[in-house]
């Protein structure tokens, strides 16, 4: 780590951690647009876990001595320090519980993290696609690493669940392809001054892929077969904390999902009756799949999704929040095959020479319904996820670089993006039902989430006021029942989801949550100024204030 001085304030220790991290973990320097990253990888095996968690223990250290010094309770070392010391120590619960010997997943773990790395690697000139060659040498090195932790947690009898190893499973096997997978199809785009470099590093990184689905097939699969796919109180309340920021009180955001739901229900048979009279809310959307506003085509989609976002910038900026020329530019991407269902987003660069991106997984198909997309790109990106992290990297020198990006905590961000979208028909921008109904729909997929995601994990019982199943112990079969029930979205989406909740415990309950802490802080300002409540300035001092755990994000919002 680098040397921090005993006169560092709280800030600048971050900062320090930040640059140190970079060093262990080259993927979070890629994505901050640091150069020297691009051909390098993590080390994903226990002894490169150990040296960010010891980075980490470091770091808290210093923090100690830090927040002692004059000048360190001044609001902004104050929400700095705050977020560093509740970030790490979420972080090392994580490590110390050996979570990441488990990393199995069908959409956060290491390999997932190498290869989507890749899309955002500068490809421009020459020289970046010989570093991207360099990295593409070292995915063997990265997922061997990545092996061993695996390897040491069946030794550790620390299983990843069965259910998102076959999933895993089946993506590597479309990843590896079948004589040219997905790396030496990236790499077939590179200069002809570098197609042999290139090609045999490709081909190097597809072996290692399709190595560890053979181990993933032949050794971890059968290891593992029977062990259960839910975590269990304990383990989920580690995880509730790590991406909440903040120690739930887990039965109370069950009842809270239960009450969404039936506020959602409501509202949803009511916009389901002015598009087919009589049907139910999901009757209604199988009827706008097939005859509701659609568009036709890969390329199209994209482009009317940057149109979507380009004309939400439009009218937002000025009236709604005030812009950044830098913050204004955000680009639709198609996602790349064999990933998980769910749409993405990608945060610019620090010097914005990368500009946020949003991803859509066509999941093979090139006919899309409007309903299910015009909400889901206010989320993934204006005026959700691009205006709150482009604006973090926008005001990073004011905070620090740490709570601009690698201290985002995943409730606050999720709830920011859950709260654009209602932002969004609270301003009118959803004037039919069927645009509105798949709003809701969404709204209803995330109420859906915390129902399920507590309710499976901590196997609590169903309320007696529940249509579906009451009085019985939820499982994750019964889950994905739920959740298709409820859903507008097609059965492979569905059983992502799933696999992603089971995956990753507790990321899922973050929306609904997140959500509402971000509209109880704006109740709050809202109540504080009266008449003189500005939202414009208080969307903006709001987005300015960088990340926050939901513990103190309340607090913070609700004294702007």
């Amino acid at each position: 780590m680098p040397d921090t001085s005993s006169s560092a304030l709280p800030r600048q220790v971050a900062d320090a951690y930040v640059d140190a991290l970079i060093e262990l973990d080259p993927i979070t320097g890629t994505f901050l647009g640091v150069a020297a990253s691009s051909g390098r990888l993590p080390d994903f095996s226990p002894a490169g876990a150990r040296e960010v968690a010891d980075l980490a223990r470091a770091t808290l250290a210093r923090l100690d001595i830090a927040t002692k010094l004059p000048g360190a309770d001044n609001d902004q070392e104050r929400r700095c320090a705050r977020l560093l010391r509740e970030r790490l120590t979420a972080e090392l619960a994580v490590h110390d519980a050996e979570e990441n010997l488990r990393a199995v997943s069908n959409i956060h773990s290491p390999a997932h993290h190498i290869r989507e790395i890749f899309t955002v690697t500068p490809a421009e000139t020459d020289e970046d696609w010989a570093a991207v060659a360099q990295r593409l040498r070292a995915v063997p090195a990265a997922l061997g690493g990545f092996r061993e932790s695996l390897a040491l947690g069946l030794e550790r009898n620390l299983p990843g669940g069965p259910r998102p190893t076959a999933t895993f499973v089946g993506q590597l096997t479309e990843w590896a392809g079948d004589g040219s997978g997905w790396f030496d199809e990236f790499a077939a785009a590179g200069p002809d001054s570098l197609r042999t470099e290139l090609a045999a590093a490709a081909a190097e990184a597809t072996g290692a892929v399709a190595a560890l689905r053979d181990w993933m097939c032949d050794v971890y699969a059968p290891a593992v077969e029977g062990a259960s796919d839910t975590v269990g109180r304990e383990r989920y309340a580690r995880w509730s904390r790590y991406f909440n920021g903040t120690d739930l009180d887990l039965d109370e955001a069950y009842a809270y999902g239960w009450s969404e739901y039936h506020r959602l229900h409501a509202e949803m048979t009511t916009e389901a009756a002015k598009i087919l009279p009589g049907a139910t809310p999901w009757e209604a959307l199988a009827h706008l799949d097939e005859h509701g506003e659609h568009i036709e085509g890969v390329e199209e989609v994209r482009k009317w999704l940057q149109a979507l976002m380009d004309e939400a910038i439009e009218a937002l900026d000025g009236t709604h929040f005030e812009l950044a020329d830098r913050v204004r530019k955000v680009e639709s991407r198609i996602a790349p095959a064999g990933g998980a269902a769910a749409p993405y987003y990608t945060g610019p660069s620090e010097d914005f020479s990368r500009p946020g991106t949003t991803w859509l997984p066509t999941m093979g198909e090139t006919r899309f319904p409007v309903y299910d997309l015009v909400s889901t790109w206010y989320h993934e990106g204006v005026p959700g996820h691009h205006l709150q992290i482009a604006q973090w990297t926008h005001v990073a020198d004011q905070l620090s670089r740490y709570q601009a990006s690698v201290g985002g905590v995943s409730a606050n961000a999720e709830g920011w993006a859950l709260y654009a979208e209602r932002l969004m028909d609270e301003l009118g921008f959803l004037p039919d039902a069927e645009r509105r109904l798949g709003y809701l729909d969404a709204q209803m997929m995330r109420a859906c989430r915390v129902i399920v995601d507590i309710g499976m994990h901590l196997e609590l019982e169903i309320p007696a006021d529940s249509p579906f199943h009451p009085g019985e112990r939820w499982t994750p079969d019964l889950a994905q029942e739920f959740f298709g029930n409820h859903s507008g979205r097609p059965a492979d989406f569905v059983e992502s989801e799933l696999t992603r909740y089971l995956s990753m415990p507790a990321q899922a309950i973050g929306y609904k949550l997140g959500e509402r802490a971000w509209l109880l802080g704006r109740a709050n300002a809202r109540e504080r100024h009266g008449d003189a409540f500005d939202a414009k300035a208080w969307h903006m001092a709001a987005l300015s204030q960088g990340s926050l755990g939901l513990d103190d994000l309340v607090d913070e919002l609700s004294k702007l």
